[in-house]
């Protein structure tokens, strides 16, 4: 009986072929260590109700107070009331926001770590929130951007400029990209950008104020019309990512294993850096930077998924969300009437959950 050859997480089984014929382009690999499709799934569902659960309470709590009753009613039948208003001006399209957001940026996460092979890298790395904040001063400064929608125009066209920067700078004729030069070329063009950011905001004090309140990461005030317009390239990065995730599992085993295996590094690499935009841009340019969720989501997601990075994405699809409305519902209801962004709710769980995951005697390694 031949016993199959393990390489880290990832175990490739021979086939007979491989096994008569000696060398030769190896099968794709499958999953080695982490739970099996059986138990993976009713925990994935369970994940699911408590995020049901959690829309739920994000529709119908908030910094005031309605009777659950009323708030189903007025769901269903809207009848002009305040309750009304409120639930369908609001609630719903915060929680709307929330679910996009969550998501996005829990895959953007994923991804990153998938590329980069770096348990410690966050969508951030691409310098994309530093982008939308460049884009964004600027806005405030030259244009004296008030709008939500113009706003978003800003921000997100700043993150993609950032990105192709930070590609741009990364890659080599030669040689393309690695994850070690792609990480060097992100902390390099976001402190640049973060340093032009500090400078004008410094010099101008009504700009510093607008800045302030975007940076901190808030869903209040976001209507319809922005849920509507971070939705399609939120479903583009999502849709792209999960057509990544076979090919992520070989670009597990590094480069050269990921040729043999029939997979093209440098365009799933490419692919995952477009997603990664448009995900963690849009979710940016929606609700500002917000801190931990793309660091976070994928360590609870192979905590649950093991190194399979197809039931990594389908993990953060639901882990992200779950976390982000999560911490917005807390938000409204820990200081009544007043509110606590949601960035600073993500920052302050997050930290001790990070931190509970690296020193888990369990902990899985990207």
């Amino acid at each position: 009986m031949t016993e199959s050859p393990s390489r880290g997480d990832i175990t490739v089984v021979p086939g007979p072929a491989e096994v008569s014929a000696g060398p030769g382009p190896r099968p794709v690999p499958t999953t080695g260590h982490g739970p099996s499709p059986w138990r993976r799934l009713p925990a994935l569902a369970l994940a699911a109700a408590l995020l049901t659960l959690v829309v739920v309470l994000s529709i119908g709590v908030g910094a005031r107070w309605f009777p659950p009753g009323e708030v189903w009613r007025v769901l269903l039948h809207p009848d002009g009331t305040e309750v009304s208003a409120v639930v369908h001006d609001l609630r719903v399209p915060r929680t709307l926001l929330g679910l996009l957001i969550g998501s996005a940026l829990g895959v953007a996460g994923t991804l990153m770590q998938a590329v980069t092979r770096n348990p410690l890298a966050d969508p951030g790395l691409l310098g994309v929130n530093s982008g939308s904040s460049l884009a964004m001063v600027i806005g405030f400064t030259a244009v004296g951007t008030d709008s939500i929608t113009g706003q978003l125009g800003w921000s997100f066209g700043g993150a993609v400029l950032a990105a192709v920067a930070v590609y741009a700078v990364g890659s080599q004729r030669t040689t393309g990209t690695t994850p070690i030069r792609l990480v060097l070329a992100g902390a390099a063009v976001s402190a640049a950008l973060l340093a032009v950011v500090q400078g004008m905001i410094l010099l101008d004090p009504i700009a510093l104020d607008r800045f302030r309140y975007w940076a901190v990461g808030a869903l209040a005030g976001r209507d319809l019309g922005v849920t509507g317009a971070v939705t399609v390239p939120v479903l583009a990065g999502l849709l792209c990512a999960v057509a990544l995730g076979r090919s992520l599992n070989a670009f597990a085993l590094g480069e050269d294993s990921a040729h043999a295996l029939g997979a093209r590094p440098g365009l799933v690499r490419a692919g995952a850096l477009v997603s990664i935009t448009l995900l963690c841009g849009a979710a940016t340019a929606a609700a500002g930077p917000v801190s931990f969720l793309g660091l976070v989501v994928p360590h609870l997601a192979r905590r649950f998924a093991g190194a399979d990075q197809r039931w990594g994405v389908a993990w953060a699809l639901v882990l992200g969300p779950l976390l982000f409305l999560g911490s917005d519902v807390i938000g409204r209801v820990i200081d009544r009437p007043a509110e606590i962004q949601v960035g600073v709710v993500c920052a302050f769980l997050g930290a001790p959950v990070l931190i509970a995951l690296t020193r888990g005697s369990k902990a899985v390694s990207a």
